[in-house]
């Protein structure tokens, strides 16, 4: 008795095998690549690592205005350097600058008033001295006296009230001359501006907003605030070397110095996107110098930084 060759399990076997080399041939090949650059690593055996953020020395300051108005000219661009108190942008004033004429209109009618004032005084005054040089008491009466006195008294008021009204009109003309001042909105720091979202023709509203109009800072030198975990932060000593390089880029790198440590442990706001980062981390916010002067260093950049440690105690 011939024995059956099973046949159909044969075929199914060489059909997986071709199905198999069919599939293996049309997949892609990615050919084997190198990261650009190294991950960045610590120097020192042991460390505290954390992400640091790039700000000026003097914090970002976020510009506003005391008033609200339309922008008539805006003076500076982004990477301006200033000195404290050059002007920034300015509002428009030329309703100000109507009521300023106006004042200056009403002082010169104020001093004008005393002049009229103290000529009128100094009538009155002539009067009644020649009414009391009289020696012969029959040629003028009592009455005549006191009126005249009284006259004197009136028109001595009437020249306070004069300088009054000078000192009320200079007053007007000072307060248009502050609200000229305060529509010129100038660098409270010598520093650099960092960003500019404000143009001419737009309105400026008074007050806190969302976005400011203007960001400038001190950059020479450039510090970065390290959030350091605060289970890491008993470990972080002032006099503890460390080092910074730029996220993304561990060639650029800095030597740090300590500036100081913010007394107080806030919730971390500064993300990297790490996919194993914890939102309602706290943290301790650690402020360092940037000691290399280097332009590839940009406000708003992130660093990683790593901190020589000790144990934990």
């Amino acid at each position: 008795m011939k024995r059956r060759i099973p046949i159909l399990p044969i075929f199914a076997v060489v059909a997986a095998v071709l199905a198999a080399v069919s599939i293996a041939r049309t997949q892609p090949r990615h050919p084997k690549t190198n990261p650009p650059l190294p991950p960045p690593r610590a120097e020192f055996a042991t460390n505290v690592a954390a992400v640091g953020l790039i700000e000026s020395n003097s914090e970002n300051i976020a510009i506003g205005s005391e008033t609200s108005g339309v922008v008539s000219k805006v003076h500076v661009q982004a990477g301006d350097s200033v000195d404290r108190g050059d002007p920034l942008f300015e509002l428009d004033v030329r309703h100000l600058r109507a009521e300023l004429a106006e004042a200056q209109t009403a002082i010169e009618v104020a001093h004008a008033g005393v002049a009229v004032a103290e000529s009128a005084l100094a009538d009155v005054r002539q009067q009644l001295a020649l009414v009391l040089a009289v020696t012969d008491s029959r040629a003028t009466s009592k009455d005549e006296i006191e009126r005249r006195r009284h006259a004197v008294e009136t028109a001595e008021a009437q020249l306070g009230q004069a300088r009054a009204n000078v000192s009320a009109a200079e007053a007007r003309r000072n307060r248009v001359e502050v609200d000229l001042e305060r529509r010129i909105v100038r660098a409270p720091i010598a520093g650099r501006i960092l960003r500019v979202d404000i143009r001419a023709g737009e309105y400026a509203i008074a007050g806190p907003s969302a976005e400011p109009f203007l960001v400038m800072g001190n950059v020479e030198p450039l510090y970065v605030r390290v959030d350091v975990d605060e289970q890491e932060a008993s470990r972080v000593r002032p006099d503890a070397p460390a080092t910074a390089s730029l996220r993304g880029n561990t060639a650029i790198r800095s030597p740090l110095r300590f500036v100081r440590a913010e007394p107080l442990v806030v919730p971390k706001r500064s993300l990297t996107g790490d996919a194993a980062e914890r939102v309602d981390t706290r943290v301790l916010q650690v402020i360092y110098q940037i000691e290399r002067n280097d332009p590839r260093f940009v406000v708003g950049q992130q660093m990683d930084v790593f901190i020589e440690a000790g144990g934990k105690s």
